[in-house]
């Protein structure tokens, strides 16, 4: 079992979130159903989503002022929002399914952990408090609890490790876990035994003349890559002239063949990568995994 790479959680406090998950996946019965069945969490979290209400201002002015100083509240767009007084939630219906998905859990994390339960009277969701950065450790359970419930804890990476490290082992899982392929990816990266990374670039942007620039977005690693690779600096931005931006797939291609790579570690040996990309048209993913050492750095001082 391999802690997840995206929170600020202790050990204690992830190992506390897992389990609150592994109950929710077996009172419900959905251990083992793939993908899991969201209907079945939210009755057994004693939650309703209220599917015809739509996220607009009006509404949103009118809960938060029923609940004033006992609402946490968005710092962008409201995607969410979990009512703890009546039990509701409600979704922006815009999002494509997946994600929505993934909301439905994260408040259900918030309705089912008992030492959440009463923190809040209305929380409302957004970009942030989704997103795999975010600081504030309240949203970082329910991020956990959500993918925990959704990968059925070890199930995904136990299958996954089965077969050879490419990157079309996340694609495939994503669909019997009806999992977006970002998660996926970040799933198989984090949870993995190798020593393995993936980089999220932004789609790349031309400039007729200079060719394009593809921004970094935010990586995922392994344990055993972030022991070896802690001092590993990565570019603000990726181009076609440098090793890594010229395997970025562009042309209306979503792959590219897979390419050696050097990387020095934390103490100077010389490691060489297998690498390979992906695009969904979102953002670019490039992998890569260690192969072997090839030559050690050293400064004798006699």
């Amino acid at each position: 079992m391999v802690r997840s790479n995206d929170s600020i959680l202790s050990q204690e406090d992830y190992l506390r979130v897992r389990a609150e998950a592994t109950r929710m996946l077996r009172e419900s019965d959905t251990l083992g159903f793939f993908p899991t069945p969201i209907e079945q969490i939210l009755s057994t979290a004693k939650v309703k989503e209220v599917k015809d209400q739509v996220l607009d201002e009006s509404f949103l002015r009118e809960i938060r002022y029923k609940v004033s100083n006992s609402l946490k509240s968005a710092l962008k767009k409201v995607l969410g929002l979990f009512d703890a007084v009546s039990g509701l939630i409600f979704i922006d219906k815009s999002l494509y399914i997946k994600k929505q998905n993934f909301i439905r859990l994260h408040e259900v994390g918030h309705a089912y952990m008992p030492h959440q339960s009463s923190m809040y009277k209305v929380v409302e969701e957004c970009d942030y408090t989704l997103s795999p950065d975010v600081a504030d450790q309240f949203d970082v359970e329910a991020n956990v609890f959500a993918s925990e419930i959704l990968f059925q804890n070890d199930t995904f990476i136990n299958e996954a490790v089965q077969s050879e490290f490419s990157i079309q082992v996340p694609l495939k899982l994503s669909k019997k876990f009806d999992a977006s392929i970002y998660a996926s990816i970040r799933q198989y990266v984090s949870k993995h035994y190798l020593c393995c990374i993936v980089l999220v670039l932004n789609t790349p942007e031309f400039n007729f003349g200079d060719g394009f620039k593809s921004t970094f977005r935010r990586l995922e690693s392994s344990p055993k890559f972030k022991l070896m690779f802690s001092k590993q600096v990565w570019p603000e931005h990726f181009t076609a002239n440098d090793p890594i931006g010229e395997m970025i797939p562009i042309g209306g291609k979503r792959m590219s063949g897979r390419k050696q790579l050097p990387l020095t570690d934390d103490n100077g040996t010389i490691h060489e990568f297998t690498a390979e990309a992906f695009t969904n048209t979102y953002q670019v993913f490039i992998l890569m995994h260690l192969n072997s050492a090839l030559t050690t750095t050293r400064i004798i001082i006699p």
